[in-house]
């Protein structure tokens, strides 16, 4: 059983095995997510992560983390040069990225709430299509334990937390 929290702070702070990136699908960090974990983490991130790519919207690879406390990055594309994003992008992107965490063999794992910063994805929906594809997740085989939703601002954590305490009523 994978159990899930909500942390309200930086993501590029937490010490798990692994945090996703909120990416585009040629992998370049710039801005909201991918820009806090390149300026904690070390140029070399975006470097690794660049020639893995492009990718297609959905998909997600993983790179080291450069100087961050985290071992691994899982870049997870949801959005492409558009900047826009939807349900199924969300929803196959947060599936890829659990698979590649269950393919590296970890146990914890953060998340950002992808696609609501540049994306403008709604973070209601959002909340229920991540939080219900890691419960679908935690079904199958897996060996990961910790799934922790890292929200930066109030709004965004008492979404996701009301989120989970609904699913989980």
């Amino acid at each position: 059983m994978i159990n899930i929290e909500v942390y309200k702070g930086d993501i590029a702070r937490l010490e798990l095995d692994a945090v996703v990136n909120a990416a585009n699908n040629r992998l370049w960090m710039g801005g909201g997510v991918a820009g806090a974990l390149k300026r904690a983490g070390g140029k070399e991130i975006e470097d690794e992560a660049v020639t893995k790519g492009p990718i297609p919207v959905g998909e997600a690879i993983v790179t080291g983390a450069g100087k961050l406390k985290a071992k691994y990055i899982i870049h997870a594309a949801v959005m492409a040069q558009d900047l826009k994003t939807d349900a199924e992008k969300i929803m196959q992107a947060t599936k890829n990225s659990l698979f590649r965490a269950d393919e590296i063999s970890i146990k914890s794992i953060a998340f950002p709430a992808l696609g609501t910063g540049v994306g403008g994805f709604p973070l209601d929906e959002c909340a229920r299509i991540m939080i219900s594809e890691v419960r679908q997740h935690s079904t199958r085989e897996t060996g990961l334990k910790r799934v922790v939703f890292a929200l930066y601002d109030e709004p965004a954590y008492q979404t996701f937390k009301q989120e989970l305490d609904m699913q989980l009523s």
